[in-house]
C-alpha cells in the first residue's frame, strides 16, 4: 500500500468538486483575514525590514510583498510575505491541528497568481484544497508531533502550499505528486522558536512558502522524489511521529471542509491564551481592577501550559506567548489587541507585575476533552478575600462561536489601519474580495 499515493488521490477528489457558496464565502473572509493580518505584520517589524532590505538587496521584480509597498522578485515576494503574515501571531488556524493554516498558502499564491494573470476565484479554489492538505496531515500527526518539539506549520504546511500551488497552476497529476514528494523532503519547523524571546516563529512560514515554490520548481523541472514519501522507516511519518504506522485522517474529515474547521482570532496572542484572556475581559467588564488581585489562577489544558506558562517578558514576541502576560493585559485593559502587545506595554510596571500573580497549571479533564473544547477556568482571589471565576470553553473566534460579519470588519480594518491604509483602500479591498472576482494583480494594486 503506498499512502503517499492515496493521500494525495483524496486531495485530487476534493479539488474535483464543485466548492460550495459557504465555504467559497470563509475562503474569502480567510483571504481577507490573510491580507490584512500580513499587511499590519509588516508595519509591527518595519524596522527589522528594513534592515534585512539592507543586507539582502532582495531584487526588484514584478510581484508585490503585502504591506511593503515594494515590487520583488517572486522568490523575494513569497518569502517576505510569510514573515510578514506570521509576525503577529494573529493569522487563522485550527486547535485540532495545531497548525495555521492561511498564511504559508496564501504567501504562495497571490505571487503566482500575479505571474499567471489569474484572479481570486482561482486563488480561493486552490486555498481550499491547501488547507484541506495541511490540515489533515496535521491533524492525523497531532499531538504528538507537537510533544517532539516540530511547529506543524512548517512541516505540514509546506505540504498544503505546494499541492494548493500545483493545482493553481494546473500541474498534471504526476506533476503534483513530485511537487508533494519534494515538499515532504523540505518539510521542518521547530517549535524551539516559541521560548525564551525568540523572534523566529514566522520564519517557519515564510520558509515554507518559499520551500513550497523550491518544490513546485524541482517538479515542473522532472525531479523525481521517492515513490512514497509518507511511508517507511524514513519517510514523513517515522520523522515526524517516530511511527511509521499512522492513520491518516480522512479529507473533510468529521464532514466538514477544513477551512470552515478555522479559529479567526480576536486577541493578538497566541491561540493558547485566548481562554484565559476572554475570561479576564469579562472580569474587567465586571469592575476588577489590577489593584484588587491577590492571585490569579488559571487551569488549563496541559498543550497550553508549556512553553506559555512564563512570566518572565523580554519583548513582545514572548509576550504573545504568555498566558500569565497576556491575561495580565486583558485584565488592565479590558482588550488584548495590537497595542497591548507592543513594547511601551509590555513593559508596562502594572502589567508585569500583574503578570507575576498568574500562575498557570493543568487540569487532567480539559487535557482530556481538548481540543474539542479548549476549556479554561480562571479563578481570581482579591486583596479582600473574594473568589471570583470564570470558565470559556469555545473562545471568540471559534466555528462554534465565530465572529460576525461586523465583528470581523472591525478586526479587520484595525488591522488595516496599524499597516498604514486608510479607510478608503480599506473598504475598497474589502468590497473586492467579498463581493468580486478581480485579477490578483488588481488586488496586488490595493496593497
Amino acid at each position: 500500500m503506498n499512502r503517499s499515493i492515496d493521500f494525495v488521490k483524496s486531495i485530487d477528489e476534493v479539488w474535483q468538486r464543485p466548492v460550495p457558496d459557504a465555504v467559497l464565502a470563509r475562503a474569502r473572509q480567510s483571504l481577507l483575514d490573510y491580507l490584512a493580518v500580513a499587511s499590519a505584520g509588516a508595519a509591527f517589524q518595519a524596522d527589522k525590514l528594513e534592515k534585512y532590505v539592507e543586507f539582502a538587496e532582495p531584487e526588484e521584480g514584478r510581484y508585490t510583498a503585502v504591506g511593503m509597498g515594494r515590487r520583488l522578485a517572486l522568490k523575494e515576494a513569497v518569502f517576505l510575505n510569510g514573515l510578514n503574515g506570521h509576525a503577529l501571531d494573529f493569522d487563522d488556524g485550527t486547535n485540532s491541528g495545531i497548525i495555521h493554516l492561511g498564511s504559508p498558502i496564501f504567501s504562495l499564491l497571490l505571487p503566482l497568481a500575479q505571474r499567471r494573470g489569474l484572479g481570486t476565484e482561482e486563488v480561493l479554489r486552490a486555498a481550499v484544497a491547501g488547507y484541506e492538505a495541511s490540515y489533515t496531515m496535521a491533524v492525523s500527526i497531532q499531538p504528538g508531533h507537537k510533544a517532539r518539539g516540530y511547529h506543524a506549520t512548517g512541516t505540514c504546511g509546506v505540504i498544503g502550499a505546494s499541492l494548493a500551488a500545483a493545482y493553481l497552476l494546473g500541474f498534471t497529476g504526476e506533476e503534483r505528486f513530485q511537487a508533494f514528494a519534494a515538499a515532504c523532503v523540505s518539510a521542518s519547523g521547530m517549535l524551539k522558536v516559541l521560548d525564551d524571546g525568540s523572534e523566529l516563529k514566522p520564519y517557519n512560514v515564510a520558509k515554507s512558502a518559499l520551500l513550497a515554490l523550491t518544490s513546485l520548481e524541482l517538479a515542473k523541472a522532472g525531479f523525481r522524489g521517492h515513490p512514497d514519501p509518507l511511508g517507511g522507516n524514513r519517510g514523513y511519518f517515522k520523522m515526524m511521529t517516530g511511527k511509521e504506522e499512522v492513520e491518516l485522517k480522512p479529507l473533510l474529515w468529521n464532514g466538514t471542509y477544513a477551512v470552515m474547521k478555522t479559529y479567526t482570532k480576536p486577541y493578538a496572542s497566541c491561540r493558547y491564551t485566548h481562554p484565559p484572556v476572554e475570561a479576564a475581559i469579562r472580569l474587567h467588564n465586571a469592575g476588577i481592577k489590577a489593584e484588587d488581585v491577590e492571585r490569579i489562577d488559571i487551569a488549563t489544558y496541559s498543550l497550553a501550559v508549556g512553553g506559555h506558562d512564563h512570566t518572565e517578558i523580554p519583548g513582545a514576541y514572548s509576550a504573545k506567548m504568555s498566558t500569565p502576560y497576556s491575561t495580565a493585559a486583558a485584565l488592565i485593559y479590558g482588550k488584548a489587541g495590537l497595542q497591548e502587545f507592543e513594547e511601551a506595554v509590555v513593559t508596562d510596571p502594572t502589567v508585569l507585575e500583574l503578570t507575576k500573580k498568574v500562575h498557570v497549571e493543568p487540569d487532567e479533564e480539559f487535557s482530556r476533552t481538548f481540543p474539542t473544547e479548549q476549556t479554561a477556568v480562571l479563578t481570581l482571589t482579591t486583596v479582600d478575600g473574594r473568589v471570583l471565576q470564570e470558565r470559556v470553553d469555545f473562545p471568540k473566534g471559534e466555528p462554534e462561536n465565530p465572529m460576525d460579519e461586523q465583528e470581523f470588519y472591525s478586526r479587520y480594518a484595525e488591522l488595516m489601519r496599524f499597516g498604514g491604509a486608510d479607510e478608503e483602500k480599506i473598504d475598497a479591498l474589502y468590497r473586492m474580495v467579498k463581493e468580486e472576482t478581480v485579477s490578483a494583480g488588481t488586488l496586488a494594486a490595493q496593497l
